[in-house]
């Protein structure tokens, strides 16, 4: 792992959470992108060489909505930023972590993602990203 990509903060409005941010950080945030397949709508802060990312539940049944329900708006995971998400699932696959999805997903801001289990990582939520790397086939 090289370093924290970003923390995640889930939140019950974006848009009134955006204002507070601001505020707090003395900027607005650099970008507003939703995740259809995980129903969420996300918002992102550089706060020095770190990133914050708000999460909005867009979906009544979404991640995001069932943390909100239970536990309330707040800190919803730490993100690290990898060379090899593959290789990393497979690592910690192997170190005895439950990894969620095993096959990386397409996430927010460029990154392919995928998530530990917080049973397996004393109660906190790790996201493991990805920047997705664009070839001259792409283009």
């Amino acid at each position: 792992m090289n370093k924290i990509e970003h923390i995640g903060i889930a939140v019950k409005d974006l848009e009134e959470s955006n204002g507070l941010f601001s505020k707090l950080f003395g900027q607005l945030h650099y970008k507003i992108e939703t995740v259809e397949s995980e129903g969420v709508k996300t918002s992102f802060f550089n706060v020095g060489t770190n990133k914050i990312e708000l999460l909005e539940a867009t979906k009544p049944d979404s991640p995001i909505a069932k943390f909100i329900e239970k536990k309330g708006e707040g800190i919803h995971h730490i993100a690290f930023d990898v060379d090899d998400i593959e290789a990393e699932i497979k690592r910690l696959k192997n170190e005895g972590f439950v990894v969620l999805n095993e096959i990386p997903k397409k996430g927010a801001d460029n990154k392919l993602v995928t998530f530990l289990h917080p049973k397996s990582s004393n109660g906190v939520l790790i996201e493991l990203c990805q920047e997705i790397k664009i070839t001259e086939s792409d283009e």
